[in-house]
């Protein structure tokens, strides 16, 4: 949903990302704050016509993706020739979900995008030190094997690199740069499901571990299935979920 029009001013971009947040793109040709505070100014007022922003949606995608906005997580993602310390200093700040995109062009046709920072909902997103979890249990008791192997693939993805931004869906928890590059299901009786974006053609296959599920429905994104049954197969699967962070 591109140029979306509003109170004299126009979008660059608007649209859903792959979790159903709502997403505004800005673009400035240099070295210029006024993508930030532009989309800034207009990220507010989305929040501010909610009721408008569902119409567009179910005008042009249909009443489920209406229906499935996902309110709690909007994000703005700026891109630019280049960006200022202080332009990243001033995102960090901010209570927003926030994307800093280098671009950098490459003769004639070819565009380059690197991400400069991302600050999910004021907290900027950076390398975590692997450290011990503990998992209280729901209902008060013991934390069960799946909820605490759960936790130690969040405590891992989370700390693949910058600009890890997590989202709750009702079935599923996806991990995000730009786009998702893992999707966790809730935990079942004796494995745990997680959904890839590396290429299932360039993995050898392992049954009962990996598995291609291009063309399958499930929950998440992804056409790469991960099956964790204990914390070994989180580090057998540490490889491949570089791969997918490396591919968002």
């Amino acid at each position: 949903m591109n140029s979306r029009g509003f109170d004299g001013g126009r979008i660059d971009s608007l649209g859903l990302d792959e979790n159903g947040s709502p997403v505004i793109v800005e673009y400035k040709r240099g070295v210029d704050a006024g993508v930030i505070n532009q989309g800034l100014f207009y990220l507010s007022w989305l929040m501010d016509h909610r009721a408008e922003f569902e119409h567009l949606v179910r005008d042009r995608l249909g009443v489920t993706a209406a229906a499935q906005v996902l309110w709690s997580g909007p994000r703005l993602i700026c891109i630019a020739g280049d960006f200022t310390r202080y332009d990243v200093h001033a995102v960090r700040e901010h209570r927003r979900s926030i994307d800093l995109v280098r671009y950098c062009l490459f003769g004639n046709d070819l565009l380059g995008l690197e991400a400069v920072a991302s600050v999910s909902g004021g907290t900027p997103v950076a390398r975590r030190a692997r450290r011990p979890i503990a998992v209280p249990a729901a209902d008060g008791g013991e934390a069960t094997p799946m909820a605490e192997l759960a936790a130690v693939v969040d405590e891992v993805l989370r700390g693949l690199g910058d600009g890890v931004n997590r989202v709750q869906r009702k079935h599923y928890r996806a991990y995000q740069r730009l786009r998702n590059f893992a999707c966790v299901c809730p935990p079942q009786r004796s494995k745990l499901l997680v959904y890839l974006k590396a290429d299932p053609k360039q993995v050898d296959l392992v049954p009962g571990f990996t598995r291609d599920v291009t063309g399958l429905g499930h929950l998440g994104t992804g056409d790469l299935e991960v099956q964790l049954r204990a914390p070994r197969d989180v580090e057998r699967a540490e490889a491949l979920f570089l791969a997918s962070y490396a591919a968002a």
